[in-house]
């Protein structure tokens, strides 16, 4: 099996295996006990917690732990919305953002706060004059994501944070396809909030951190007990934190190394797509993207028989996000990007780890190069098209 679908799940690290293992079979006390047994918990969870920070530049007592990406997105709009003590709401997000933080957005609206979506460019790139000129006095919140799930576009994080920071607006960034894998510095940035998840760099399921920079004030979105300060309620997920906090701090461990090596097999992947399959469009900038993504539309082709044949073959590839996966309309980032929907719909995501080999992209390549034109020929509309082309 070739895996290239790391952008909806990564392996669990041996390393992340092997801390959570003490804390599923021997300390297995409850993290708010307050006997000596249950110390051992508490004090793995605050070693987590300094784990993570320390990939972000943040301070320990900035990280809340939630149950994953899109609870931290959840809690970061409408808490930030219902801590706020404007009359009139009013939230700016991007049109390529993650379903936790679009669907978060209309449900705020349907509760009267205003949504501004603004579009990006061809590549996927907010524009940060864009960013400024949306902002209104009843702004509470910004969202732009760190880099985009499908396309893999890395957005200008620092320029939209020096314009929310300069006009006293709270900046968030979902950085779930980011953290680990790309250099974030919450301090240079000027972000107030950020999303990860744990499962998106060789951690456990299920569990995932908000950054809140210290004096933000953000409503409380899960009640019940006192955990994480009183700000998050529900029992401590040890074991998922623990591993979350080794799985993190051996990204930051790896950071430096990993870029290049995973970005020369992502740029192979690119180059021979490109040379050697016609009609075939690179999606997101071509430089300024995620080190392992690479995404492509064929036109003439339905994406989900492509994917079918992938499988046959032994490659597990998507056409977008995970979270999208059974639905039948085309990608809502790729439509943002200006395609239209017959290309859409021929969309092929590949996601990259540093476990992915040039033999592992070569055969990927190649076994594109016998299903495109395969399903090509089954095409009507190519048919047509070749005709066109030759009348040319």
């Amino acid at each position: 099996m070739i895996y290239m679908d790391n952008a909806a799940t990564t392996r669990l690290s041996e390393r992340a295996f092997e801390a959570m293992r003490p804390y599923m079979m021997e300390q297995y006390a409850n993290a708010a006990g307050t006997y000596s047994f249950a110390a051992a918990s508490s004090a793995a969870i605050e070693k987590a917690r300094a784990q993570t920070a320390a990939v972000i530049g943040a301070k320990p007592a900035e990280i809340y732990f939630t149950s994953g990406g899109t609870e931290s997105d959840n809690w970061a709009l409408k808490g930030a919305v219902l801590a706020s003590k404007k009359e009139k709401k009013h939230i700016i997000i991007s049109a390529i953002e993650h379903h936790a933080v679009l669907h978060s957005a209309r449900a705020l609206e349907q509760q009267g706060v205003e949504v501004t979506v603004l579009p990006v460019d061809a590549d996927g790139l907010v524009s940060p004059a864009d960013v400024e000129a949306a902002i209104r006095p009843e702004t509470v919140l910004i969202s732009v994501m760190a880099a985009n799930n499908e396309v893999g576009t890395i957005e200008p994080l620092e320029q939209i944070g020096e314009i929310a920071h300069r006009c006293g607006v709270l900046f968030h960034t979902d950085a779930v396809q980011a953290f680990g894998h790309i250099p974030l510095d919450v301090e240079a940035m000027h972000i107030d909030m950020l999303s990860a998840s744990a499962h998106k760099f060789h951690g456990p399921k299920g569990v995932g951190l908000l950054y809140v920079r210290r004096g933000v004030k953000l409503g409380v979105f899960m009640d019940g007990g006192a955990q994480e300060k009183k700000r998050r309620a529900g029992t401590s997920n040890v074991p998922g934190i623990v591993g979350m906090g080794a799985a993190a701090e051996e990204a930051k461990a790896r950071m430096d190394a990993m870029i290049p090596a995973v970005s020369a097999v992502r740029d192979h992947i690119i180059e021979r797509i490109g040379k050697e399959i016609p009609y075939a469009k690179l999606n997101g900038h071509r430089t300024q993207r995620l080190p392992g993504n690479v995404n492509f539309c064929f036109r003439f082709i339905e994406g989900e028989s492509m994917l079918m044949l992938l499988d046959a073959d032994g490659i597990c590839a998507s056409s977008g996000s995970a979270c999208t996966s059974g639905s039948l309309d085309p990608s809502h980032v790729l439509l943002a990007l200006g395609l239209p929907h017959e290309i859409a719909h021929g969309s092929l995501r590949l996601s990259l780890s540093e476990e992915t080999t040039m033999a592992d992209a070569d055969k990927v390549v190649d076994s594109l190069k016998v299903i495109i034109p395969r399903l090509r020929s089954m095409s009507p509309l190519y048919e047509d098209f070749v005709r066109s082309e030759g009348r040319a």
